[in-house]
Protein backbone atom coordinates (compact mmCIF):
# COMPACT_ATOMS: atom_id res chain seq x y z
CA UNK A 1 0.00 0.00 0.00
CA UNK A 2 2.62 2.28 0.80
CA UNK A 3 4.57 1.95 -2.53
CA UNK A 4 1.11 2.27 -4.63
CA UNK A 5 0.38 5.67 -2.70
CA UNK A 6 3.78 7.40 -3.36
CA UNK A 7 3.02 6.68 -6.83
CA UNK A 8 -0.18 8.47 -6.75
CA UNK A 9 1.46 11.41 -5.27
CA UNK A 10 4.64 11.57 -7.63
CA UNK A 11 2.21 11.22 -10.39
CA UNK A 12 -0.07 13.70 -8.96
CA UNK A 13 1.95 17.51 -9.59
CA UNK A 14 2.66 16.14 -12.95
CA UNK A 15 -1.36 16.25 -13.62
CA UNK A 16 -1.97 18.86 -11.76
CA UNK A 17 0.52 21.40 -13.78
CA UNK A 18 -1.29 21.15 -17.36
CA UNK A 19 -4.29 22.62 -15.54
CA UNK A 20 -2.35 25.28 -13.57
CA UNK A 21 -1.07 26.85 -17.04
CA UNK A 22 -4.40 26.20 -18.50
CA UNK A 23 -6.32 28.20 -15.59
CA UNK A 24 -3.57 30.82 -15.32
CA UNK A 25 -3.66 31.32 -19.21
CA UNK A 26 -6.91 32.39 -19.48
CA UNK A 27 -6.56 34.67 -16.67
CA UNK A 28 -4.28 37.25 -18.47
CA UNK A 29 -6.40 37.40 -21.86
CA UNK A 30 -9.57 39.35 -20.08
CA UNK A 31 -6.80 41.95 -19.07
CA UNK A 32 -5.54 42.52 -22.78
CA UNK A 33 -9.10 42.68 -24.03
CA UNK A 34 -9.89 45.51 -21.22
CA UNK A 35 -7.11 47.44 -22.24
CA UNK A 36 -8.01 47.29 -26.44
CA UNK A 37 -11.77 48.24 -24.99
CA UNK A 38 -10.57 50.77 -23.16
CA UNK A 39 -8.29 52.21 -26.19
CA UNK A 40 -10.57 51.49 -29.03
CA UNK A 41 -14.06 53.48 -28.80
CA UNK A 42 -17.85 51.49 -28.56
CA UNK A 43 -19.43 52.01 -32.15
CA UNK A 44 -22.17 53.66 -29.78
CA UNK A 45 -19.63 56.21 -28.65
CA UNK A 46 -18.39 57.53 -31.82
CA UNK A 47 -21.48 59.22 -33.45
CA UNK A 48 -22.00 61.04 -30.17
CA UNK A 49 -17.94 62.13 -29.90
CA UNK A 50 -18.39 63.19 -33.56
CA UNK A 51 -21.70 64.95 -33.15
CA UNK A 52 -19.65 66.69 -29.79
CA UNK A 53 -16.87 68.08 -31.86
CA UNK A 54 -19.27 69.26 -35.08
CA UNK A 55 -21.28 71.12 -32.15
CA UNK A 56 -19.00 74.25 -31.25
CA UNK A 57 -17.95 74.55 -34.70
CA UNK A 58 -21.51 75.05 -35.80
CA UNK A 59 -22.12 77.14 -32.90
CA UNK A 60 -19.03 79.41 -33.99
CA UNK A 61 -20.46 79.70 -37.36
CA UNK A 62 -21.98 83.20 -38.50
CA UNK A 63 -25.49 83.51 -39.75
CA UNK A 64 -25.26 84.51 -43.17
CA UNK A 65 -25.96 88.64 -43.50
CA UNK A 66 -29.02 87.90 -45.65
CA UNK A 67 -30.38 86.82 -42.90
CA UNK A 68 -29.40 89.29 -40.28
CA UNK A 69 -30.53 91.77 -42.27
CA UNK A 70 -34.20 90.15 -43.02
CA UNK A 71 -34.33 89.40 -38.71
CA UNK A 72 -33.87 92.94 -37.94
CA UNK A 73 -36.39 95.64 -38.17
CA UNK A 74 -35.64 99.02 -39.22
CA UNK A 75 -35.87 100.82 -36.24
CA UNK A 76 -32.87 98.43 -34.95
CA UNK A 77 -31.17 98.84 -38.34
CA UNK A 78 -31.17 102.65 -37.74
CA UNK A 79 -29.36 101.97 -33.92
CA UNK A 80 -26.60 100.05 -35.20
CA UNK A 81 -25.72 102.38 -38.08
CA UNK A 82 -25.24 104.84 -35.81
CA UNK A 83 -23.70 102.10 -32.93
CA UNK A 84 -21.20 102.14 -35.59
CA UNK A 85 -20.39 105.74 -36.72
CA UNK A 86 -17.10 106.33 -35.57
CA UNK A 87 -17.61 110.42 -35.40
CA UNK A 88 -18.41 112.40 -32.33
CA UNK A 89 -21.29 111.65 -30.23
CA UNK A 90 -23.61 114.63 -30.23
CA UNK A 91 -24.77 116.27 -27.26
CA UNK A 92 -28.56 115.55 -25.52
CA UNK A 93 -31.12 117.39 -27.59
CA UNK A 94 -34.57 117.89 -25.79
CA UNK A 95 -38.16 117.03 -27.81
CA UNK A 96 -38.44 120.82 -28.42
CA UNK A 97 -34.82 120.97 -30.29
CA UNK A 98 -35.24 117.76 -32.28
CA UNK A 99 -38.60 119.49 -33.61
CA UNK A 100 -36.96 122.33 -34.28
CA UNK A 101 -34.32 120.99 -36.08
CA UNK A 102 -36.25 118.61 -38.41
CA UNK A 103 -38.56 121.74 -38.85
CA UNK A 104 -35.26 123.66 -40.27
CA UNK A 105 -34.28 121.00 -42.80
CA UNK A 106 -37.75 120.76 -44.04
CA UNK A 107 -37.79 124.24 -44.94
CA UNK A 108 -34.35 124.08 -46.32
CA UNK A 109 -35.37 121.51 -48.47
CA UNK A 110 -38.71 122.71 -49.84
CA UNK A 111 -36.46 126.35 -50.72
CA UNK A 112 -34.20 124.17 -52.85
CA UNK A 113 -36.47 122.49 -54.60
CA UNK A 114 -38.84 125.93 -55.63
CA UNK A 115 -35.76 127.41 -56.78
CA UNK A 116 -35.19 124.04 -58.65
CA UNK A 117 -38.28 123.73 -60.04
CA UNK A 118 -38.46 127.62 -61.11
CA UNK A 119 -34.91 126.77 -63.11
CA UNK A 120 -36.75 124.19 -64.79
CA UNK A 121 -39.59 126.40 -66.04
CA UNK A 122 -37.47 129.32 -67.01
CA UNK A 123 -35.32 126.60 -69.21
CA UNK A 124 -39.06 125.00 -70.48
CA UNK A 125 -39.90 128.42 -71.48
CA UNK A 126 -36.25 129.55 -73.17
CA UNK A 127 -35.80 131.93 -70.87
CA UNK A 128 -31.99 132.13 -69.64
CA UNK A 129 -31.75 131.36 -66.35
CA UNK A 130 -31.61 134.18 -63.19
CA UNK A 131 -33.26 136.71 -65.53
CA UNK A 132 -36.81 137.59 -64.14
CA UNK A 133 -39.89 135.92 -66.52
CA UNK A 134 -42.11 139.31 -67.56
CA UNK A 135 -45.61 138.74 -66.59
CA UNK A 136 -48.72 139.68 -68.66
CA UNK A 137 -50.74 141.94 -66.75
CA UNK A 138 -54.13 140.09 -65.96
CA UNK A 139 -57.49 142.07 -67.03
CA UNK A 140 -59.70 141.94 -64.11
CA UNK A 141 -62.97 140.80 -64.39
CA UNK A 142 -62.50 138.27 -66.91
CA UNK A 143 -64.40 134.95 -66.91
CA UNK A 144 -63.27 131.41 -68.07
CA UNK A 145 -65.07 129.93 -71.04
CA UNK A 146 -65.03 126.12 -71.57
CA UNK A 147 -66.34 124.43 -74.90
CA UNK A 148 -67.73 120.97 -74.11
CA UNK A 149 -70.70 118.86 -75.48
CA UNK A 150 -74.54 118.41 -74.03
CA UNK A 151 -75.12 115.04 -72.53
CA UNK A 152 -78.54 115.98 -70.88
CA UNK A 153 -81.16 118.46 -71.60
CA UNK A 154 -83.92 117.06 -69.58
CA UNK A 155 -84.32 119.62 -66.38
CA UNK A 156 -85.94 123.26 -67.08
CA UNK A 157 -83.34 125.81 -68.45
CA UNK A 158 -80.70 123.58 -67.37
CA UNK A 159 -77.91 121.63 -69.28
CA UNK A 160 -74.97 118.88 -68.47
CA UNK A 161 -72.21 119.73 -70.27
CA UNK A 162 -68.94 117.33 -70.99
CA UNK A 163 -65.86 118.55 -70.61
CA UNK A 164 -63.37 117.02 -72.06
CA UNK A 165 -59.66 117.77 -71.79
CA UNK A 166 -56.55 116.95 -73.45
CA UNK A 167 -52.86 117.80 -72.98
CA UNK A 168 -49.50 116.99 -73.56
CA UNK A 169 -47.26 116.24 -69.87
CA UNK A 170 -45.19 118.65 -69.13
CA UNK A 171 -42.11 116.31 -68.27
CA UNK A 172 -42.93 113.07 -70.04
CA UNK A 173 -44.89 113.93 -72.76
CA UNK A 174 -47.64 112.11 -72.78
CA UNK A 175 -51.27 112.58 -73.95
CA UNK A 176 -53.46 112.90 -70.55
CA UNK A 177 -57.31 112.71 -71.50
CA UNK A 178 -59.29 113.73 -68.85
CA UNK A 179 -63.07 114.68 -68.58
CA UNK A 180 -65.31 116.35 -66.15
CA UNK A 181 -69.10 117.25 -66.28
CA UNK A 182 -70.98 120.66 -65.04
CA UNK A 183 -74.33 122.04 -65.10
CA UNK A 184 -74.86 125.04 -67.00
CA UNK A 185 -78.19 127.48 -66.73
CA UNK A 186 -80.01 127.80 -70.10
CA UNK A 187 -82.63 130.15 -69.69
CA UNK A 188 -84.28 129.89 -73.34
CA UNK A 189 -84.02 125.98 -73.05
CA UNK A 190 -82.00 126.31 -76.65
CA UNK A 191 -79.65 123.46 -76.43
CA UNK A 192 -80.35 119.55 -77.06
CA UNK A 193 -77.97 116.66 -76.51
CA UNK A 194 -75.46 116.29 -78.78
CA UNK A 195 -75.05 120.17 -79.05
CA UNK A 196 -71.74 121.73 -79.21
CA UNK A 197 -72.16 124.74 -76.60
CA UNK A 198 -69.74 127.53 -74.87
CA UNK A 199 -70.67 127.74 -71.02
CA UNK A 200 -69.35 131.12 -69.39
CA UNK A 201 -68.74 130.87 -65.14
CA UNK A 202 -71.03 132.87 -63.16
CA UNK A 203 -72.69 133.76 -59.99
CA UNK A 204 -73.73 130.56 -58.23
CA UNK A 205 -77.63 130.00 -59.59
CA UNK A 206 -78.37 126.87 -57.86
CA UNK A 207 -76.99 124.59 -55.31
CA UNK A 208 -74.51 123.22 -58.37
CA UNK A 209 -75.30 125.38 -60.90
CA UNK A 210 -72.07 128.10 -61.78
CA UNK A 211 -71.80 128.01 -65.27
CA UNK A 212 -74.48 129.37 -68.07
CA UNK A 213 -74.77 129.02 -71.17
CA UNK A 214 -72.79 131.17 -73.44
CA UNK A 215 -73.90 130.02 -77.49
CA UNK A 216 -74.35 127.22 -79.23
CA UNK A 217 -71.50 126.63 -82.00
CA UNK A 218 -73.08 122.81 -83.51
CA UNK A 219 -76.45 121.28 -83.69
CA UNK A 220 -76.73 117.45 -83.18
CA UNK A 221 -77.23 116.27 -86.29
Amino acid sequence: MSETEDQDKQEQPETLEPEAEASAAPAEEPVAEEASAAEEPTAAEEPAAEQAADAPAAKAAPEPAGEQEEALGPKQRRKRERSRSKGPARPQQSPEDRFKERADARARNAASRSRWRAKRRERAAGQPAGEPQPQEPRARGTRKVRRGVVVSSKPDKTITVRIDVMRAHPRYGKVIRNTSTLHAHDETNQANEGDVVNVVETRPLSRTKRWRLLEVLERAR
